[in-house]
């Protein structure tokens, strides 16, 4: 475990983890590289997979018919993707189950006290529905923001030692939850995954960060990462804010869940499961990577005959790291 006070930060990788500058540099980006393989095309059952040594924006695109039903079998040349407006040439095209980084953030303030076990629980199914080649992570915060290593590791795809990362902190304090969603996202680009994702368990309240909100959601942008909540309120806590949750997810591509009365936690974590589950990842090269911290707006449109009225949900855009 690495405590990290919300009055400075961390290095997830020293002691754990060594990376090569270049290859953080394009984990900061959340751009995918290949620096030792040349560009490839290959024809899979029909549908273009293709490796690039060069930068790629990589779109996590969820495609459902207007029940919520997931659509599969699209081509590549039923997307069209535009950047601030302007179509892009799609070099990536993967359908389906893709591997993916995933931080699990949690809060352990004690408003969260009597909720905890059953987020132990919906934790572990959710990792024994994930691929096997996933790699995940675990943050627990009250005032403080703690990184746990599970084993010394900091990725771990093992639902034990997840649930075991969940469960040496007890509720207690106050919630700097932007501050832990910030380290989330400062952990996460040590992943090996170009698709990446971030599960924040909480009531949405913040009364202990230092960092704001606009300062997260551009650290979000600049990583690519996808952020879904569970959203554990209704316990008429004051702190609670769920208009928070769902800002946070509807700025990052992602979904806001709140369980009703009733509802298990569990069943909702089996549905951001499947939804990272059921995805198409679409990757281009993007243009004039030297302009830093710029919000570049993205749209996906998907043109398929025979299917209807359908809906697509993708990150709405990204910004490139200050670095460049």
């Amino acid at each position: 475990m690495i405590l990290i006070p919300n009055s400075r930060k961390h290095d997830p990788g020293k002691g754990h983890i060594i990376l090569l500058p270049v290859l953080l540099f394009f984990s900061i980006l959340g751009f995918s590289s290949s620096l030792a393989m040349e560009s490839s095309l290959a024809s899979v059952e029909g549908q273009a997979k293709i490796a690039v040594s060069t930068n790629l924006v990589l779109l996590p695109v969820n495609v459902t018919d207007r029940r919520g039903t997931f659509v599969a079998g699209l081509k590549l040349q039923d997307f069209h993707v535009y950047e601030d407006r302007k179509l892009q040439e799609l070099t990536v095209f993967e359908e389906g189950d893709t591997p993916v980084t995933v931080g699990i953030v949690v809060d352990h303030s004690r408003s969260m006290g009597p909720k905890l076990r059953d987020v132990v629980t919906a934790v572990s199914l959710f990792a024994h529905s994930s691929n096997s080649q996933d790699e995940m992570f675990v943050v627990d915060f009250n005032d403080d923001v703690l990184i746990e290593l599970m084993d010394g590791r900091a990725f771990s795809s093992d639902p034990k030692e997840l649930e075991k990362a969940l469960t040496v902190v007890t509720a207690r304090g106050r919630t700097a939850l932007y501050d832990a969603v910030s380290e989330g996202l400062n952990h996460i680009k040590y992943g090996h995954l170009g698709k990446k994702a971030l599960i924040l368990i909480s009531d949405g309240g913040d009364n202990a960060s230092h960092l704001k909100y606009s300062q997260v959601l551009a650290q979000a942008r600049q990583s690519q990462t996808m952020i879904y909540a569970i959203g554990l309120v209704g316990a008429d806590e004051k702190e609670e804010n769920p208009g928070l949750l769902r800002r946070l997810c509807k700025d990052t591509g992602g979904i806001a869940y709140f369980p009703r009365e009733g509802e298990s936690v569990t069943k909702i974590s089996t549905e951001i499961a499947r939804d990272l589950r059921e995805q198409y990842t679409l990757g281009y090269a993007p243009q004039n990577v030297q302009q830093a911290d710029v919000f570049r707006k993205i749209e996906v449109k998907v043109s398929a005959q025979g299917h209807g009225s359908l809906r697509v949900r993708t990150r709405p855009g990204y910004s490139l790291a200050a670095q460049l």
